[in-house]
């Protein structure tokens, strides 16, 4: 039995302390040196001083309660404004800030569940109908909240087929959902289209900008091409937007923005009858850290529109360039033309996840993704410095693939899907039990990732593969090792 941590008896030095964290640090990815492609967002020492520096300025302030710190209140109040105003919003356009995407989406199904109670009073299970392309944390707030997830698909450049969505809008259907850009491919939707449709149905539609609608509407002053998914489409009732992203704030910062007041009052939460008084609550959080909401007003004042500009003109600079190398390399492509800094590579004649596995091992942060086969790319402005070494690295990783691509390679993982395949289920998730808790016992950075996904697209039965997802939660999140003061990792 796995030994837990305990409570150390004694009071720990600070210099022993300190360097413990910094021991456990060591295997983090190098964020900093532009080897990570996703979760982090590096835009230099000077934007994450300032953040650093307002973030502790308010390290202590809790923003649960605005009139015991008026200052988070009006920092709050100026940054939705800034935001809503960057995406077209007018006057009547309100919102909150939110500890990240997961929570702002969150809120935007809420809202729509509790505006249909209203609206739609016939309606006993609420249906949204959304891409399959958009984000988990739509299918999050629908488990979350008791609403009927309704997937659509994707026509062949990777956005929502608006032809399926009309098959799917029925009387139960309370809220659409787009995204600008999705995540996996970095393709807008077509907002436009799917305002009309909200209007012609009276529905409730959400654009999801998490990761790029803050960078979009400079792009578009940088003089690109880009589509609407803004307030200025009419039918669009709700936008939410990260800013600890493109935006560089410091994380946890997102805003959900609503068309007007009375939409957003949907997503309140209110309660008159407990004894330790009236209690009213904006968004999910009941504690909100003041130092998100302080370091988000600091760094949209800092840059101001003319550092944005010249920020974001960099990364598309960046951008380009990484396409145009890739598009250099046989044997791998874009899956396809992406409307910013977020694209995905894929391959019709060697594994991308050996591709992948290879970069893994030389310190490269990249995800892995499916549907198609792919690997994803966030760039960001740490991604300038390190085009060339990258490449290298892509290249080689490219060779090494087309090695392991022998047609023993090919026989070996059609035996594994023809396999599994042939099994009688019962047989088939023992085994997915007994692999899947193996997975998140060793680095996860060097772990080989090829074999796991290739056992995933082997596996047919959704339950089998939540049970392998579940699996490595459990052994993500468990004590391996119970350390004791002084001893080495």
């Amino acid at each position: 039995m796995k030994s837990k941590k305990h409570l150390s008896k004694l009071s720990m030095d600070k210099s022993i302390l300190f360097d413990k964290m910094d021991e456990y640090k060591v295997h983090d990815i190098r964020w900093k040196e532009g080897r990570a492609f996703s979760l982090v967002f590096y835009g230099g020492e000077e934007l994450s001083d300032i953040t650093k520096t307002a973030y502790n300025k308010f390290f202590t302030e809790n923003a649960l309660n605005p009139s015991a710190f008026p200052s988070l209140k009006n920092f709050e109040n100026e940054v939705v404004s800034m935001v809503s105003n960057h995406l077209k919003g007018g006057d009547d356009v309100v919102g909150n800030m939110t500890s990240g995407g997961t929570e702002s989406i969150l809120m935007a199904v809420k809202t729509a569940r509790e505006w249909a109670k209203k609206n739609k009073p016939d309606v006993k299970i609420p249906e949204m109908i959304m891409p399959i392309s958009a984000h988990p944390a739509f299918n999050k707030a629908c488990h979350y909240f008791g609403i009927k997830l309704v997937p659509a698909k994707l026509d062949s450049n990777y956005r929502v087929d608006l032809e399926d969505i009309k098959t799917k809008i029925n009387a139960n259907t309370i809220l659409l959902v787009g995204s600008a850009p999705n995540y996996p491919y970095g393709v807008i939707d077509p907002i436009k289209n799917l305002s009309e449709l909200a209007i012609e149905n009276n529905l409730l539609l959400h654009v999801d900008g998490c990761v790029g609608g803050f960078v979009l509407p400079f792009l578009e002053k940088l003089g690109k091409s880009v589509p609407k998914f803004c307030f200025d489409l009419e039918g669009v009732t709700s936008l939410s937007v990260d800013l600890h992203k493109y935006a560089y704030a410091a994380k946890g910062a997102s805003v959900i923005l609503y068309k007007n007041k009375e939409l957003r009052r949907h997503q309140f939460f209110v309660t008159t009858d407990w004894p330790g008084g009236l209690y009213g609550s904006p968004t999910v959080l009941g504690t909100r850290p003041g130092g998100a909401i302080a370091a988000a007003w600091a760094i949209l004042n800092f840059l101001g529109e003319e550092g944005y500009l010249k920020l974001i003109g960099e990364i598309e600079e960046t951008t380009k360039e990484f396409i145009k190398r890739i598009k250099e390399i046989d044997d791998i492509k874009l899956v396809v033309e992406p409307a910013m800094s977020v694209l995905s590579i894929k391959s019709d004649t060697i594994d991308i996840f050996e591709v992948n596995d290879v970069l893994q091992q030389r310190g490269w942060h990249l995800d892995g993704q499916q549907s198609p086969d792919s690997i994803h790319f966030t760039i960001t402005h740490a991604h300038g410095a390190i085009i060339d070494e990258f490449f290298k690295d892509l290249q080689d990783a490219v060779e090494i693939a087309r090695k392991l691509n022998t047609k023993l390679s090919g026989i070996k993982s059609g035996f594994q899907k023809t396999l599994l395949k042939s099994m009688p289920s019962k047989m088939v998730s023992k085994i997915i039990d007994k692999e899947s808790q193996k997975v998140g016992t060793e680095d996860e950075r060097t772990g080989k990732m090829a074999p796991m996904y290739g056992m995933m697209a082997s596996i047919k039965n959704n339950e089998d593969k939540e049970m392998m997802v579940l699996n490595a939660l459990d052994n993500l999140f468990s004590a391996k090792k119970n350390f004791k003061v002084g001893e080495s990792l």
